[in-house]
């Protein structure tokens, strides 16, 4: 049997709608099935993390929430025994109630509870079950949840109420810059590599045109080697020169593209977070460069 494919953003316009009327940064998103205080039973929503603010849609295509829940005050979130297959099932402990939460399958349960505990806690949870590439996110998202809340706390109060404009690109919102991407040259990013091993080995950058981005990545197979590769802006798309052309919907998804064929071994470059990942016992592999850049 096929794995399900992960559920899709809401289209463009409905995207920018909900940001509006929330006026806060989209962390994470998928169906979850609810149980409040006040509910018999449980109810089939459309969730989005916004923030530290839980919005419940009663579908996918829903501009505007049914529900929306605050879980900055979380005292702590407990896991429950399902008799069900394939289903996580935890409890939201806030101070005036509690809340119980059934994901559809075990592997989103953990990326809800990754991101529930990252926003709240402002850390990333060390004991959860994900991906490089999911705790990668954790550490980007933990970083824009410090800087919302610094931005706030200086917000002057008469500006607290006001709704946000609508945000013109989709992909930047929903997808924002790598936290690996820095405004530097070629030069620049090879000393980083060079210089700071152990933050490591990738970085996004800009390209030599307006229109296109660069990876410049530093490999220890034999000997260490820097490479550099060439992303082009398609449309909404990003395409990797490879001697196959690989094209992916967002910079984030090319980050993570890099990371799966390597099984690992290359990992983004980060100054700024907390902590420094490692992922530990990955072969390493190369990819095949069409032209350097």
């Amino acid at each position: 049997m096929m794995a399900k494919k992960p559920p899709k953003p809401a289209p463009r316009r409905i995207f920018q709608e909900r940001l509006k009327i929330t006026a806060l940064p989209l962390y994470f998103e998928g169906f979850l099935l609810v149980k409040r205080s006040e509910y018999q039973e449980y109810k089939h929503y459309w969730t989005e993390l916004r923030g530290t603010t839980l919005f419940f849609y009663s579908d996918k295509k829903s501009p505007k929430y049914v529900d929306k829940l605050d879980i900055i005050d979380l005292t702590c979130l407990t896991d429950q025994n399902s008799t069900e297959k394939n289903c996580a099932k935890f409890t939201l402990v806030l101070p005036k109630e509690e809340v119980q939460l059934k994901t559809e399958n075990t592997e989103s349960g953990e990326e809800w509870r990754g991101f529930i505990l990252t926003v709240t806690e402002l850390s990333v949870p060390l004991h959860v079950s994900l991906l490089p590439g999911q705790v990668i996110r954790l550490h980007e998202v933990l970083e824009r949840e410090k800087k919302r809340r610094i931005e706030t706390e200086q917000m002057p109060s008469s500006a607290m109420g006001k709704e946000k404009e609508p945000v013109e690109d989709y992909v930047d919102v929903l997808s924002p810059m790598p936290v690996c991407f820095y405004s530097v040259s070629r030069k620049e990013a090879t000393e980083m590599l060079e210089k700071n091993p152990s933050l490591g080995n990738m970085i996004l950058r800009p390209g030599s045109d307006s229109k296109s981005y660069s990876i410049t990545i530093r490999q220890e197979i034999d000997l260490p080697r820097i490479k550099h590769y060439k992303v082009m802006s398609v449309g909404k798309n990003y395409t990797i020169e490879l001697e196959r052309p690989v094209t992916l919907p967002n910079l984030f998804s090319v980050i993570d593209y890099f990371m799966k064929e390597t099984r690992g071994n290359l990992r983004p470059f980060i100054y700024s977070t907390d902590e420094t990942l490692e992922t530990k016992g990955f072969p390493a592999t190369s990819l095949k460069l069409k032209k350097n850049v």
